[in-house]
């Protein structure tokens, strides 16, 4: 006898049948749509972009990116250890020559400017008195050498009276000795003395020489200093903008830190990066366009860093019209590096139907509900043209939008609706 089915296992059987019926439904529908697609040969005008071949010169560039900075930019640092006193200008201003900045609390400079100069007159006061002591010595020395050369002469009297007195025996050989000794040791005294005089000469001036060029050190610090003093004095030195200035009132800064950022906003340059993959080609010299939302201005790479950093290379750009209207300060813009150049080639617009391949198929309008795919083979290429080598004459409209969905025809019609 057969049992009749619990419900809930009919339920089950019912709904899995269903299902089956369902995705066999949805994949006969994608069958269809897949076959529709497959044998669509046609595509609304409205959905296509087109351009002429024309022949002219297309660039071969690298896609960088860039910031415009001013082509002027100076850095006012403090000449001296100070602190901000008062802030006279805000950043944005426009300044004129000679136009105070910041006023820094000098005290401190001042001080020891005042120390240096009281070390400068001891130093010169030391001088003098070694002058002084220098020239009394001298003189002593030069009385007691002429009083030696008179004590000699007296000697070589005495030598010469005892050796007469000898002869007529008023005196005896001892007596003669005696003068002669005496004479020689007077005639030692006198060379020991000039030698002395000569070393004290020679001492004292160099000891002279020494305090002076103490002395002329101490002046020069004297003189560096009060230049410092007249530079804490923060004035502008041309006209421009001030972009940055320390604006801490009460704050110390130090000898050399930055108190302010001058530009001069009525001239450009750009400076730019791009990844290291392109390293070997870039080079100083080479053109290069820098776009400013759809303005080209042009200029060539003035400088490269050495150093490569997070994958990047950094390079600088002198522009030809660096004070363009267009030029803003901080402003991102779009650098292409020219690398090559073509100067009578056929080009066309660049556009999605490129995908960077030497030799990919277009389409190209044969009239003006038709057209036909072509093989082709690429050359230079720049954000805004693309050379064509061969496959495409100058005069032919070229499709632009990727049409890469119809790969598998070769002719295709334009509707317009």
């Amino acid at each position: 006898m057969d049992r009749e089915l619990a419900p809930e296992l009919v339920t089950r059987k019912r709904r899995n049948g269903w299902l089956i019926g369902l995705a066999l439904v949805v994949g006969l529908v994608a069958v269809v749509a897949g076959l529709q697609s497959l044998l669509k040969t046609s595509v609304n005008a409205s959905e296509i972009r087109t351009a002429v071949a024309q022949v002219g010169p297309v660039e071969n560039t690298l896609n960088a990116t860039g910031e415009v900075i001013p082509a002027f930019e100076q850095i006012i640092t403090s000449p001296i250890r100070a602190s901000i006193k008062r802030v006279l200008l805000t950043p944005g201003t426009r300044v004129r020559p000679e136009q105070p900045i910041l006023e820094l609390d000098k005290s401190f400079t001042q001080i020891e400017y005042e120390k240096i100069q009281d070390q400068l007159a001891l130093k010169q006061n030391g001088i003098d008195q070694l002058r002084m002591k220098l020239n009394k010595n001298l003189y002593d020395a030069d009385v007691n050498d002429q009083i030696k050369s008179l004590n000699i002469n007296k000697l070589k009297a005495e030598l010469e009276d005892a050796r007469r007195l000898l002869k007529v025996g008023g005196q005896t050989p001892e007596d003669v000795t005696r003068a002669e000794n005496a004479l020689r040791i007077a005639q030692l005294e006198k060379k020991q003395l000039e030698n002395d005089l000569s070393y004290n000469r020679e001492s004292m001036g160099a000891s002279l020489k020494e305090s002076q060029l103490q002395a002329q050190i101490e002046a020069t610090n004297l003189k560096v200093l009060s230049q410092k003093l007249r530079q804490a004095d923060i004035l502008t030195d041309r006209a421009g903008v001030l972009t940055w200035v320390n604006e801490r009132i009460g704050s110390a800064v130090s000898e050399g830190e930055m108190l302010a950022r001058l530009a001069d906003l009525g001239s450009f340059r750009i400076e730019a990066s791009c990844s290291d993959m392109y390293a070997e080609q870039v080079k100083m010299g080479l053109p290069v366009i820098v776009r400013i939302n759809e303005t080209p201005l042009r200029g060539q790479i003035t400088q490269i860093k050495p150093s490569v950093q997070n994958g990047v290379v950094q390079f600088a750009v002198s522009l030809d019209d660096n004070r363009h209207a267009s030029l803003r300060p901080n402003q991102k813009v779009e650098v292409f590096i020219v690398t090559n150049r073509s100067g009578q080639a056929v080009r066309v617009a660049n556009g999605p139907a490129f995908k960077g391949k030497r030799k990919q198929s277009v389409w190209i309008m044969s009239g003006p509900d038709r057209a036909v795919r072509r093989e082709v083979e690429l050359g230079l290429s720049n954000f805004d043209w693309v050379e064509i080598k061969s496959g495409v004459q100058a005069g032919e409209r070229v499709i632009l939008t990727d049409l890469s969905r119809y790969e598998h025809l070769n002719e295709l019609t334009i509707a317009n609706q």
